[in-house]
């Protein structure tokens, strides 16, 4: 029993040494699906409006081709910078308040904020909302505060990896969505199609997660926990994950403003240019899905670390061939082996960040950990951009590819000096 104070949950004598995993152990099988649910509608809706979302904007008032391109990329990509800003807050009152309250108010919030795009008057509006939606939603960042925190530590690499995979499908599936729908029910429609499928997991999330939840005010005096360090170590570990993470994104990301270019220069005909480059970068989303539960499973064998380090080291060699690629077939062949590559290094870093923390601060940490990832979002096409019209295209793999070997050097630097 608990009782509160100040609005508080206080915990009753003797809670305090009872861990919040350990708490939650019947619960945290039964949220991970309906947060790989929601983690999946909403990124399905997220990511569906990619196909028309040109022609929204088109259709708001925008009539010069220069202009439809810059407003469909500053639509698109602010909702990953609200998130980015974010993410910590939501994960700091998830500390404070729960992870289920967080996981509503990002599922109500984006439900509201989706069904509300599709009445969107001019592109201003259109961009403000996309905004809001950034800022108030986060599903998939919660669930990956309620489930890396939930799970117990020696499952924690793999239920982070199955929630990836959700995540990813969200991805891919989302655009094969919005290239169809509209075509049924509008542009509009569809915005209110995808509010609707959010309000489904909003449901299941109010009536069927779990969570034992109380808050403790943290005594300074007392001993950190097990796994957390003072002083330099600790914010180098932490400091090296969180760098990793922004890699991971970065890394994708990096050649996908001028895939298409690089497949055009491939031989592919000009008409087929659209098709052939969706299919290259589903590939690395398709390679993640099929690996990520497995790399997260093997973080809990062998350590995180030893995944990290591994993955990086494996991405980095993988980089490499794709400058020489002669046929597109060929670049989708190693997207596809990268997607896998990749796939362990997030579970994975959300396990450590998770064991480098004391409990009560493992929220805003891994709030953080997806600010980093955004990060790493909106860099990755702008470095890539860059190199790619300054030294050329095949020039984007050569850097992406040192910099995942130097950041797999650096973690193998921080690992051994944690030791």
């Amino acid at each position: 029993m608990t009782n509160t104070t100040d609005g508080l949950a206080q915990p009753a004598p003797g809670a305090e040494k009872i861990t919040y995993s350990a708490r939650n152990e019947p619960y945290w099988r039964r949220n991970l699906i309906i947060c790989v649910f929601g983690s999946f509608t909403t990124l399905v809706s997220l990511s569906m409006l990619l196909p028309f979302l040109p022609l929204y904007v088109q259709q708001l008032g925008v009539s010069s081709t220069s202009a439809i391109v810059q407003w469909s990329g500053v639509a698109f990509g602010v909702t990953f910078l609200g998130t980015a800003v974010t993410a910590p807050i939501w994960g700091q009152l998830a500390d404070r308040y729960g992870r289920k309250p967080m996981l509503i108010r990002a599922a109500v919030g984006m439900a509201v904020v989706m069904s509300t795009i599709g009445l969107a008057h001019n592109v201003y509006e259109l961009v403000a909302l996309r905004f809001a939606a950034g800022l108030i939603g986060g599903y998939a960042s919660a669930s990956i505060v309620m489930i890396g925190t939930q799970a117990p530590p020696e499952r924690a690499g793999w239920a982070l990896g199955v929630l990836s995979t959700g995540v990813l499908a969200g991805n891919l599936i989302g655009p094969l969505i919005g290239g169809l729908l509209p075509n049924l029910i509008g542009i509009r429609g569809a915005f209110f199609a995808a509010g609707g499928m959010i309000a489904v997991a909003a449901l299941l999330t109010v009536t069927l997660v779990r969570e034992d939840f109380t808050y403790r005010p943290q005594n300074k005096s007392k001993q950190p926990g097990a796994g957390v360090q003072h002083g330099k170590r600790n914010y180098a570990v932490l400091g090296a994950l969180l760098v990793t993470a922004m890699m991971v994104l970065l890394s994708n990301m990096s050649i996908e403003p001028i895939i298409t270019v690089y497949i055009g220069q491939l031989g592919v005909a000009h008409n087929r240019l659209a098709t052939v480059a969706g299919i290259v970068m589903a590939c690395s989303a398709f390679g993640s899905m099929v690996m990520a539960a497995r790399l997260g499973a093997l973080a809990d064998r062998i350590g995180g670390w030893n995944v990290i380090i591994g993955c990086l080291v494996a991405t980095g060699i993988v980089m490499i061939p794709q400058a020489f690629v002669t046929e597109w077939w060929q670049l989708a062949a190693l997207r596809g082996l990268m997607g896998m590559t990749l796939a362990g290094l997030l579970p994975a870093i959300a396990k450590l960040v998770r064991q480098a923390v004391r409990e009560h601060e493992s929220g805003k940490m891994l709030g953080y950990l997806q600010s980093a990832q955004y990060a790493g979002q909106v860099t990755g096409p702008l470095i890539g951009g860059a190199i790619g019209v300054h030294f050329g295209m095949r020039y984007v793999f050569f850097v992406t590819g040192a910099l995942l070997l130097a950041c797999a050097a650096y973690d193998r630097w921080v690992r051994d000096a944690g030791r």
